[in-house]
């Protein structure tokens, strides 16, 4: 839909009380896995507009339901808390130059900022929809080892019944349509180790970890689509003075096609293998999955992603690029539901301390995000 004139003077007015509310969301800590203070925050901070029914489930999502009835169909809008930050103190927010900077400022804050005051908008003004029931989810664990815990836990309980799925994700750059996959493990490498003089010559841990990572990045990627891989940490050691007994990295591997995942997968597990038989202990642990695309009914996925984009041209004048991405979207479009995942800002340095936003686009993506919201309201 279109918002009309009465609605957009009304979030025009609202924009400072967003401003706002985006700075002190950025403030508070929220690594994945430990949300806690942001999810009830927005919890009390609904329930303040006159939101009705929110609750916070055992993944720490926050939930606001509105017309779900027993067993009608649902659409799902999203976005997450978490930031990829560890801290646990409050986070630092600079105002300058007509940008908001922050960790986490714009993935996923100022999506979350949007989501928030569209839900305002519909508790105050009692809206519901008419032929189904829509989910508005602050949710938890999109980052990293979150491994997507928020989104699978919404499809877990309502999965059979929504039939479309939204999140607020990134900038208003893109639009993700198809979901990239993952597989993420820790790998440990044990050896005798010692005294560096004295046990000279006793294997050392460290020495074959990074012989191992040098031959997994041999592989060269599938074709077909996009396949990457990725050594993101590695600790190990004692002092100066110790042979390594122990030392560990994470690894990942990337693709938007399952064939890419199987082929990384094979090759992952015979370079373990071949270090495994020259008699080192290697310990290999899971960590994360992230599923690809399953069978979407390609003419529905293809309309929502259009509805994404249309918003975006909208409100932002520009024309957003369509591209594959590791999102919240990763669940539903597994289990073949047409899912889409667009942003609400401008800006630039996500996963970095210094990320920022431009001030001036967030009142675009208010707009963006209460468009989407209120089109299936009809």
């Amino acid at each position: 839909m279109k918002l009309n004139r009465e609605i957009l003077d009304e979030v025009s007015r609202n924009r400072e009380e967003a401003l706002e509310l985006l700075k002190t969301i950025a403030k508070i800590p929220a690594p994945s896995n430990h949300e806690e203070k942001r999810a009830e925050f927005c919890r009390s901070w609904l329930e303040q507009q006159g939101a009705k029914g929110v609750f916070i489930d055992d993944a720490l999502n926050v939930v606001y339901p509105i017309g779900c009835k027993e067993n009608n169909p649902l659409v799902v809008f999203m976005a997450h808390t978490d930031v990829v930050f560890p801290d646990t103190d409050e986070l630092p927010v600079v105002v300058e130059d007509g940008k908001i900077k922050a960790p986490g400022i714009g993935d996923d804050t100022a999506n979350l900022t949007a989501l928030l005051m569209a839900a305002k908008y519909v508790a105050q003004h009692g809206l519901s929809p008419k032929e189904h029931g829509v989910l508005l989810v602050m949710n938890s664990g999109e980052e990293g080892l979150g491994n997507l815990k928020g989104s699978r836990k919404i499809m877990e309980t309502y999965g059979s019944r929504i039939k479309e799925f939204y999140s607020f994700d990134g900038s208003n750059s893109t639009v993700v349509n198809r979901s990239v996959g993952s597989r993420r493990y820790r790998v440990e490498v044990l050896t005798e180790g010692g005294h560096s003089y004295a046990k000279f010559g006793n294997r050392n841990a460290i020495a074959y970890l990074s012989s191992m990572i040098s031959t997994l990045y041999t592989m060269v990627p599938p074709k077909g689509g996009k396949t990457t891989y990725n050594v993101g940490t590695i600790r190990g050691g004692t002092s100066v003075n110790t042979i390594a007994q122990q030392a560990e990295m994470l690894y990942e591997f990337r693709s938007d096609r399952q064939e890419g995942l199987e082929a990384m997968e094979r090759h992952f597990r015979a370079v373990i293998e071949a270090y495994r038989a020259k008699g080192i202990a290697v310990n290999v642990e899971r960590i994360g999955e992230r599923p690809c695309m399953g069978d979407v009914d390609a003419e529905k996925q293809r309309a929502l992603s259009e509805k994404a984009a249309q918003a975006v041209r909208t409100y932002y004048q520009s024309e957003p690029l369509f591209h594959s991405g590791s999102t919240d979207c990763n669940i539903p479009l597994s289990m073949g539901i047409p899912s889409v995942c667009v942003g609400c800002y401008a800006g630039d340095g996500a996963h970095t301390r210094s990320e920022w936003v431009e001030i001036s686009s967030l009142h675009s993506g208010l707009n963006l995000a209460l468009d989407l919201i209120l089109g299936t309201f009809d």
